[in-house]
């Protein structure tokens, strides 16, 4: 499956988000579009570049102008909806940071030292519906020209495989050609909250619900440093409703299908379809990573969930509350109390859990089992819940950080986990907005030239993404003095 986040994603609007007149939703862009994997179709795509050419612009180099283009010059006044090929062919132009890119991907700013990056698949979406698979490029340089040549909405980003993916149809065996290596990464989507969430539903976020995805961020990621080892993680905001990890350290990378599938049920707990039915089950005691979650969500649970999300105002929600309770006598108790004050909030009806159960209602209530109960419940409507299928295949491509959403034109960017809580997805610019901060620049004489990223707010973003790159590359380095240390011992 090669798109990150579910169908109906893509042509949803956020409140704040420029209407979309006519856009073609992304569920019609997956039914009906043309996968093409291969360059014999009635339209050419590849015949739009010459591969031949690959070299021209040395992706190590100081980020240059491609044949003819003054970034000087300002953007039309006229920009236009995000969605407009003008607009998508100046993003790529002037905005997007196609040579930290190659980089990350490449693992080296050198592109002769790794075939991490030439032999990396990508899969573009055009903008007449055609998802083209199996792409490969020498340098950043050769990816920016496709993408200024084909516009594509959107392009995602797959495993690194034996053999340059163009040339997978020369092979004498098509075992012979197979991925090799891949971010481990990980997908969290607001809809898989919709039945916890109670401020917005489907494609809509709020600051409110956004707290779901920052509560998920945290025990992720501390689970994947603290109990996996890992150190590079990326975290990079999905464009409208969701966030996803690429964990990008070597060790991650070479990953087999068995051990990512490990790792995501290592993370995974909430499971059941059925809403009434009960979707934790752990034992006792905790294990450490449950131990550790638990008291990470528990900060947010008073004010997050009971006071802002407020799930068992309505009867019928507190009746599943009661479901997830222990003892029958209390449970009546809290029934009675509750049909009495149809209004009572949430966070009074959590208090009178203890209320009525030190009260003395049951002199034979488990007073243990039900402090297990309430942690079970509190991990029920905070713990994240993870599209685990993205995690579990090698082979799984997913949207390259920077991209514009096409249903909100928000840009892709990272999320400086440090400061997780002081993210606001809806503060995040959109690609037209950006591009009016080009037109607005005032240049001032004394200063050095400077990239148009850097006279947007895309800067802050770039400017970490330079930051994680550097930190990357540096423990490239050491590990791969360590496997020489090692085997010359």
């Amino acid at each position: 499956m090669p798109h990150s986040e579910n169908s109906q994603d893509e042509d949803l609007v956020l409140p704040d988000a420029p209407s979309l007149q006519n856009e073609p939703s992304q569920s019609q862009t997956i039914s009906q579009s043309t996968i093409v994997e291969d360059n014999k179709e009635n339209v050419k795509l590849e015949d739009m570049f010459d591969d031949d050419n690959e070299d021209e612009y040395s992706s190590s180099a100081p980020p240059a102008q491609i044949k003819g283009e003054d970034s000087s010059q300002p953007m039309p006044q006229s920009l236009g909806r995000f969605s407009d090929s003008d607009v998508m062919r100046a993003f790529y132009q002037r905005l997007f940071p196609f040579r930290y890119l190659f980089q990350w991907l490449n693992h080296s700013p050198n592109p002769e030292d790794t075939n991490d990056f030439r032999h990396r698949e990508f899969a573009f979406t055009l903008q007449n519906d055609v998802y083209l698979r199996y792409q490969s490029f020498k340098t950043a340089d050769t990816l920016r020209k496709q993408c200024m040549d084909m516009i594509p909405t959107r392009f995602e980003i797959g495993p690194v495989y034996s053999t340059n993916p163009r040339e997978r149809k020369s092979l004498p065996k098509s075992a012979a050609f197979r991925p090799l290596t891949k971010e481990l990464v990980f997908d969290i989507d607001m809809t898989d909250y919709d039945e916890i969430r109670t401020c917005c539903t489907g494609a809509s976020i709020c600051h409110r619900c956004w707290t779901f995805i920052t509560m998920a961020i945290k025990v992720v990621d501390a689970a994947l440093k603290d109990d996996f080892g890992f150190k590079h993680i990326m975290w990079v905001y999905s464009g409208r409703r969701g966030a996803h990890a690429w964990v990008c350290d070597k060790r991650a990378r070479e990953l087999d299908d068995q051990k990512r599938r490990a790792i995501a049920g290592y993370l995974e707990l909430v499971k059941g379809g059925d809403k009434s039915s009960k979707k934790v089950n752990i034992r006792r005691p905790l294990h450490p990573h449950l131990d550790r979650s638990l008291r990470i969500l528990k900060e947010f649970f008073p004010t997050s969930i009971l006071a802002d999300q407020d799930p068992w105002e309505n009867p019928k929600k507190a009746a599943h509350l009661l479901t997830l309770l222990p003892d029958a006598q209390l449970n009546s108790a809290l029934q009675k109390k509750w049909d009495s004050a149809p209004s009572r909030s949430s966070t009074s009806k959590w208090n009178d859990i203890d209320t009525l159960a030190e009260s003395g209602i049951n002199p034979n209530l488990d007073t243990k089992k039900l402090m297990q109960a309430k942690q079970d419940v509190i991990l029920e409507y905070t713990y994240p819940r993870l599209d685990a299928e993205v995690s579990k295949k090698l082979n799984h491509l997913l949207k390259s950080p920077f991209c514009v959403h096409p249903g909100t034109g928000r840009i892709c960017v990272p999320i400086d986990v440090r400061r997780v809580e002081e993210f606001d997805p809806l503060d995040v610019p959109t690609v037209t907005e950006l591009l009016a901060d080009i037109n607005s620049w005032k240049k001032d004489d004394s200063e050095k030239k400077v990239q148009d990223w850097e006279k947007t707010r895309l800067k802050p973003y770039v400017d970490f993404f330079k930051g994680f790159v550097s930190s990357l590359l540096k423990g490239e380095k050491t590990s791969i003095k360590r496997e020489r240390d090692g085997m010359e011992y």
